[in-house]
């Protein structure tokens, strides 16, 4: 009798035990599905995750430094240099014209000239010149002068006449002060009965 009940209390006591690991398992599971697992809490929303880069890249944009911009000193040195540029072209291609002695009448071949360096000047319409009249070193100063304006106005009625503005041409006598050829010979003196063609910069 005692053996049965004894065996009886081992079997209660054996399935009480079973029933609590039980129940404590299913505790345990319970509790477990309420932890969030660590690599699910970094996943990030996706749209905020755009919504970040797209912050990021709006920052960086931001604080990109503006191109290289040209200043106003910069601008008027190119300015300058290309007007330099013009004014050296032009004086190079303008031609010289030439006179008989005593003589402010335009030749054939001073007039052919004067048609090439009206449409020389026609290339650079903003630029003005002045016509220097010379002459040769015979006669007196004053008679010179005289005669080395009528040879500068005789160039500038001729170009006037072809198309350049009048406004665009000044004249300057010389007179036999300023030689292009050093002698006392015919050589040197048919040098120096001229008119020359100078931009005007100021």
């Amino acid at each position: 009798m005692l053996k049965h009940i004894s065996f009886n209390s081992i079997f209660v006591f054996l399935i009480a035990a079973f029933i609590t690991a039980g129940c404590a398992k299913q505790d345990v599971v319970k509790k477990d599905e309420g932890i969030v697992p660590a690599t699910v809490a970094k996943n990030v929303d996706p749209s905020k995750s755009t919504e970040s880069k797209t912050s990021a890249t709006s920052s960086k944009q931001a604080v990109t430094p503006p191109l290289a911009q040209v200043t106003p000193s910069q601008t008027a040195s190119a300015q300058q240099s290309q007007k330099l540029s013009s004014i050296a072209e032009l004086q190079s291609a303008l031609e010289k014209i030439y006179f008989d002695f005593d003589s402010a009448n335009l030749s054939e071949s001073s007039r052919s000239t004067l048609t090439k360096d009206a449409v020389t000047l026609a290339k650079e319409a903003t630029l003005k010149i002045r016509i220097e009249g010379n002459c040769d070193e015979r006669g007196s100063a004053e008679y010179n002068l005289a005669l080395g304006e009528r040879r500068a106005k005789a160039a500038q009625q001729y170009l006037v006449t072809i198309g350049v503005k009048p406004d665009r041409l000044s004249i300057l006598s010389y007179g036999k002060e300023k030689p292009a050829v050093q002698g006392n010979d015919e050589l040197a003196w048919t040098k120096n009965r001229r008119d020359e063609f100078v931009v005007v910069t100021k």
